[in-house]
C-alpha cells in the first residue's frame, strides 16, 4: 500500500509539472481547441489550449515504468496500448489544430485504428488464458474461452468510444474516470497489484491535471487524453478479468454513449429529438444546470457505484 501511495502522489507530481509547462507551449504553439458553432454555452472557451492529454499520460507511463518495471506482461502491454490510442487521439487533435475545424480523422479511420491495437489486446488475452470475466456483485467468474476475442473488441471499442463522448464539459471525463480507476484499483489491490498501482497512478497524474481542467479549464485533454483514458480503463478491467464492471461502475459512461445512440436513431426515423442535445450533459447544461454541478453528479455516482461493488465483492 505504501508502494501504491508512493507511485500515486509521484504521478500526481510529474503531472503538475507537466501540465504548469505544456500549457504555456500549447499557447505559444496556437493549439487552442475548435468550439463548434452550435455549443452556444461553449463560446468563450474558443482557444482553449487542447492535447493536455499528453501530461497525464506521459505521467502515469513514466511513473508505471518506474514502479512496475518492464518484467509485467500485462503492464508493458497496458502502457503500450495507452500510448496508441494516445497517438490516434494526438493525430486527431492536430489535424484538428491544422484545418480549424472540429472534424479531425474520419470516422472509419479511427475505427481501423481503434480495432486494430484492441485486436492486440484481445489476442494476448486468449493466448495467455487470461479468457475468465468476473460477475459484479457475485463472487463467480465464467470462462467465455474463445469468446473473449469479440467480447475485448467490443469492450474496447465502447469503452474508448464512450469516454471520448463524455468529454464534454470541464472536468466530467477527467472526474469520472478518476471515480472509476479509484475503484477498479481498490478491487485489484489484492488479485493484480501491479495493475492496481497502474490505476492509482494513473489517478494521482489525473488529479495534477484537474486543476488545470476543472471549471473554468485553462487546458483540455482532447481526444489524445479521453481516447487513451478509454484505453486505460479497458485495459486495467479485462486483464483483470472485471470487463463486465465497465458498465455498471462506469455507468456514466454508458449513459453518455447510449444517449448518443439513442438520439441519433430516433431523429433519423421521426426527425425529432430526445433530448435537447447529445450527449446528454450537454441536455442537462441546456436546462440550466452548471457544469460543475453535472461534473460532480457524474463523479458521485461513478464513487458510488464503485463503493457498491467493493462492498458486496
Amino acid at each position: 500500500m505504501n508502494r501504491i501511495c508512493t507511485a500515486a502522489l509521484a504521478a500526481f507530481a510529474l503531472s503538475l509539472v507537466l501540465c504548469a509547462l505544456l500549457r504555456p507551449l500549447l499557447r505559444r504553439l496556437k493549439a487552442g481547441q475548435y468550439i463548434l458553432g452550435y455549443v452556444k454555452e461553449h463560446k468563450d472557451k474558443v482557444g482553449t489550449p487542447t492535447m493536455g492529454g499528453l501530461a497525464f499520460v506521459c505521467s502515469a507511463v513514466i511513473v508505471g515504468l518506474c514502479f512496475c518495471g518492464t518484467s509485467s506482461s500485462e503492464v508493458n502491454l497496458t502502457l503500450v496500448i495507452t500510448a496508441g490510442y494516445c497517438l490516434v487521439g494526438f493525430c486527431d487533435d492536430l489535424l484538428k489544430i491544422c484545418r480549424k475545424d472540429n472534424l479531425g480523422l474520419k470516422p472509419y479511420q479511427k475505427i481501423i485504428f481503434q480495432v486494430a491495437i484492441a485486436a492486440i489486446a484481445a489476442v494476448y488475452c486468449y493466448v495467455n488464458g487470461i479468457t475468465s470475466v468476473n460477475i459484479p456483485f457475485f463472487d463467480i467468474s465464467v470462462d467465455i474461452f474463445w469468446g473473449i476475442i469479440p467480447a475485448v473488441l467490443f469492450v474496447f471499442l465502447a469503452t474508448v468510444n464512450c469516454v471520448n463522448l463524455t468529454d464534454g464539459l470541464d472536468g466530467l471525463a477527467g472526474g469520472t474516470s478518476f471515480a472509476y480507476l479509484a475503484a477498479m484499483g481498490a478491487l485489484t489491490v489484492i488479485s493484480s497489484g501491479r495493475l492496481s498501482l497502474l490505476c492509482f497512478s494513473m489517478c494521482g497524474a489525473l488529479a495534477a491535471f484537474l486543476v488545470f481542467n476543472v471549471n473554468r479549464a485553462s487546458m483540455f485533454m482532447g481526444d489524445t487524453g479521453s481516447l487513451a483514458l478509454g484505453a486505460f480503463i479497458g485495459c486495467v478491467s479485462v486483464f483483470s478479468g472485471n470487463m463486465l464492471y465497465i458498465p455498471v461502475v462506469g455507468i456514466m459512461f454508458v449513459v453518455s454513449g447510449i444517449s448518443v445512440i439513442v438520439q441519433v436513431i430516433y431523429y433519423k426515423r421521426t426527425k425529432r429529438r430526445v433530448f435537447l442535445m447529445a450527449p446528454v450533459h450537454h441536455h442537462f447544461q441546456m436546462k440550466g444546470l452548471s457544469e460543475g454541478k453535472i461534473t460532480y453528479v457524474y463523479a458521485v455516482i461513478t464513487a458510488v457505484m464503485g463503493l457498491a461493488c467493493l462492498s458486496l465483492a
